[in-house]
């Protein structure tokens, strides 16, 4: 099983763009985003020094470009990708970048949101003076609690010693005083508290704009920040990419997803390393490939080929699957089981883990073609669980 992941804000580099653009083909597509996201990507790719691409509307948008580009440089064929990729991920914004690599949402579409997400974050952290403080190692719990003593947020947890706190200067430096036991603190050069509720004037700015944005189900898996589960509805996608601006990313839960899907090979997209380095300590056992360089192609390619595998929920046009957000227990709902025609937004049953107990609806609706569950079967994440003809298509 293959995962590809697209890392977040904090993984680009001083000039890190430079041996890509010697592409001809790659510098055409990063200008052409850069006309649509209204920022000049070749210059902070490679020129500008850390200040400049550490401001976030020029991160966001540069790192969301060179996802999307580099993906077709490493499947010049699209149709590939989604023949061997399992899931994708990203990592907060690099969720727009998983987003529109599955083709839930255009690439201009991805880099008009992305230019506006890092506007408007940018515009909420001016409002308050705010931070974020890594906490490396110590007790889980105890740094838990700690941050919540203090008023801040737990603003990305990234998996075993690897929880990001965020909050006022203020809060950080009240944390920094009194810190967790056996845990190292480091500030983080960022503008602001992402992915707090120092973030929703965002959060209400991009939600106006996704109204207008046309959706389609993505091609393949996306695992969501948000709690790790499987999202294949496109208008879902685009609303917990809105929603996320203000709420912690969940990057533990979504290994764990990777987990039960049985990933056996993690490739991130550049610029790699972040990612890949957090999968090494969590996935033992799982081979990790950081596409940093051109060079690495080839290598690249053939990591995808050995790891890649069909993809079970790929659409049709003529069909829709409904698929399990999460590992558990299938319980059919008796409405269901009993209709031929679903109306769009029908529950289907529930999915019970360990964890939580989920409900699963059939978003689009349709005719029930065949049933590929039964009640009490334990599915997997992106397991198909319903094949349905959509309304009007019959």
């Amino acid at each position: 099983m293959l995962v590809i992941v697209a890392p977040g804000q904090g993984a680009q580099t001083p000039g890190f763009l430079t041996p890509w653009l010697e592409d001809p083909d790659f510098a055409a597509r990063i200008e052409w985003l850069s006309t649509v996201a209204g920022v000049d990507l070749v210059h902070y790719g490679t020129a500008a020094d850390a200040d400049a691409i550490r401001a976030t509307e020029i991160a966001q948008p540069l790192l969301v470009a060179t996802g999307l580009v580099a993906a077709l440089q490493l499947f010049p064929h699209p149709a590939d990708a989604f023949a061997q990729i399992g899931a994708v991920a990203g990592h907060s914004v690099g969720e727009l970048t998983a987003a529109a690599g599955a083709r839930a949402i255009s690439a201009e579409q991805a880099m008009v949101l992305v230019r506006e997400r890092g506007n408007a974050m940018a515009r909420a952290a001016a409002a308050t003076p705010t931070g974020m403080t890594a906490v490396l190692g110590g007790d889980r719990d105890e740094v838990l609690a700690a941050i919540e003593r203090h008023g801040l947020t737990a603003a990305n947890d990234n998996g075993p010693g690897q929880v990001v706190a965020a909050g006022t200067l203020a809060q950080l430096e009240a944390f920094a005083a009194d810190p967790p036991s056996r845990a190292r603190l480091m500030p983080l050069s960022v503008a602001g508290a992402f992915h707090t509720v120092h973030m929703e004037p965002a959060v209400g700015h991009l939600a106006r704009l996704a109204r207008s944005v046309s959706v389609h189900d993505p091609r393949t898996a996306i695992i969501s920040n948000r709690d790790g589960r499987i999202v294949h509805d496109g208008t879902e996608v685009l609303r917990r990419i809105v929603g996320q601006i203000a709420s912690p990313v969940r990057w533990d839960l979504c290994l764990e997803t990777m987990a039960d899907l049985g990933v056996t090979g993690i490739l991130e997209m550049p610029p790699a390393g972040t990612l890949t380095g957090i999968a090494k300590r969590a996935l033992k056992g799982v081979e990790t490939f950081a596409l940093k360089t051109p060079d690495q192609l080839d290598d690249a390619r053939a990591f995808c080929e050995k790891h890649g595998e069909s993809n079970p929920i790929e659409t049709s046009p003529t069909w829709r699957m409904v698929v399990s957000p999460a590992k558990g227990t299938f319980r059919l709902s008796q409405e269901a089981a009993d209709l031929t025609i679903l109306p769009s937004g029908t529950a289907i049953g529930d999915i019970a883990s360990l964890r939580d107990t989920i409900s699963v609806t059939a978003a689009h609706g349709g005719q029930v073609v065949e049933w590929l569950v039964e009640d009490g079967d334990l599915v997997s994440p992106g397991q198909p669980l319903l094949r349905l003809h959509p309304e009007g298509v019959l």
